[in-house]
């Protein structure tokens, strides 16, 4: 997916401003979810509006190591998965390659300590430099065993299990992907799992979106700040698990509205999302756009953007998207709470500031976050993505106004949205928008 595009990719800015609705993929968070919960429970789930893209499709490869089968049918956006009912199945020793996916390789660590049977999760060096060792603890005080070479943090991360214990506690403040995958494989344990939680947690909304996904499934789950309570039990099959459009990736369309004066309808995201993303509408709305929301649609209408003064820590992948509005506003912006996404696939902050200031543009690194003071205009060139899909969509939206944008590795897009760059061009007149 990634090999289809240029080396970089010219955005050209849009002739008039959108007045469209756009149906974009399946969110990759609640696809992976559903994919766990499906491959733990017994009998055949069928997931419907399924994303396909690279995290998903290392997932889908995940889960089938494991025991379970997966049927994909990506024109349908369907995936049919035949569950082992907890039962993991790995062939001792097996290497599970998660490839760049943190929800990957952070979820099936503890559904491989299911098993008596090593198993180690490995993946590109991009994942591997990403944070494990905070998981790799809580394993290691459930019973099991667990090694990272030289005792580090990062991948490859050899397994063995099974689960002994019931309790662990668990440090969630450089990712939640550590205790969600411990609830996702809880159920499979016959007493279930006590976890409680060392200092903060930070995308709590990602908990939340965990718990809902496995109580659709079955799952007795309750979610508090101080800690979280899985019952054993398992899980039971679902006939039809509908996905939801990816918040995430809406928050690139959102955008484009606010930074172009138009309107971009999200058909399929309302007020009802799973999603702690869909709030970045409110944050948009804050900045000066209009917002409507109903049960099945979220509206985003442009105006004059001012700077606001926001904690992100709750959907920090939003942040080069607010970045990239920010940039356009009349005041000056400052994001606070998200010193972690400097362990994603880049380091997010100093990326923003580092592509920002090449863009004419003054920010400003902050230990928790960055600050954008917009001036006499930006400035077009060719963005650096550091392989980092969400830096790559936040400036192509930047690319919508502003003349001379360029993306430097375009086809990065295709961890979480392939058909990105076709989805954008859907705003522009004549042209109908679309998703794949």
């Amino acid at each position: 997916m990634r090999d289809r595009w240029p080396p970089a990719l010219a955005i050209a800015p849009l002739e008039a401003p959108p007045e469209v609705a756009v149906r974009l993929p399946g969110s990759k968070s609640i696809t992976n979810r559903a994919l766990v919960c499906a491959a733990l429970a017994p009998g055949e789930t069928t997931v419907a509006g399924a994303l396909f893209a690279d995290d998903t499709e290392a997932m889908v490869g995940a889960v089938r190591a494991l025991g379970a089968e997966v049927d994909c049918d990506p024109g349908a956006a369907v995936m049919r998965v035949r569950g082992i009912d907890g039962a993991v199945g790995a062939a001792p020793g097996i290497v599970i390659d998660a490839r760049m996916s943190g929800t990957t390789g952070r979820f099936l660590a503890p559904v491989a300590a299911l098993s008596e049977h090593g198993a180690t999760i490995d993946g590109h060096p991009q994942l591997r430099a990403r944070p494990f060792g905070d998981l790799a603890a809580a394993l290691r005080r459930l019973g099991v065993s667990v090694e990272i070479p030289n005792d580090g943090d990062g991948l490859p991360m050899r397994i063995r299990g099974p689960i002994r214990k019931g309790m662990a506690h668990v440090a969630a403040d450089r990712s939640s992907q550590f205790l969600s995958g411990l609830m996702l494989a809880a159920p499979a344990v016959p007493q279930g799992m006590w976890l409680p939680v060392v200092g903060s947690v930070v995308s709590q909304s990602y908990l939340e979106m965990t718990a809902a996904v496995m109580r659709t499934f079955g799952a007795s789950v309750r979610v508090e700040p101080a800690f979280v309570r899985v019952m054993g039990g398992g899980y039971r099959p679902v006939e039809r698990f509908t996905v939801e459009p990816d918040a995430s990736s809406a928050s690139y369309f959102m955008a484009a509205a606010a930074v172009t004066g138009g309107t971009v309808r999200i058909e399929g995201l309302g007020a009802g999302s799973i999603q702690g993303d869909t709030g970045f509408a409110g944050v948009l709305e804050s900045m000066g756009a209009s917002i409507a929301q109903d049960e099945a649609s979220t509206t985003v209408t442009g105006g004059p953007l001012r700077g606001v003064d926001i904690d992100l820590a709750d959907m920090s992948d939003t942040a080069p998207t607010l970045a990239a509005v920010a940039a356009l506003a009349e005041t000056p912006t400052r994001v606070r709470g998200i010193g972690f996404v400097r362990g994603k696939e880049s380091d997010r902050i100093a990326a923003v500031v580092t592509e920002l200031a090449r863009c004419g543009v003054e920010a400003r690194e902050l230990e928790d976050g960055f600050e954008v003071v917009p001036g006499a205009g930006v400035t077009g060139t060719r963005v650096r993505t550091y392989d980092d899909h969400r830096i790559a969509m936040a400036f192509a939206v930047l690319g919508l106004v502003v003349p001379g944008m360029e993306i430097e590795n375009p086809g990065c897009v295709a961890k979480t949205f392939p058909g990105f760059y076709e989805a954008l061009d859907g705003l522009r007149p004549g042209k109908e928008s679309r998703s794949a």
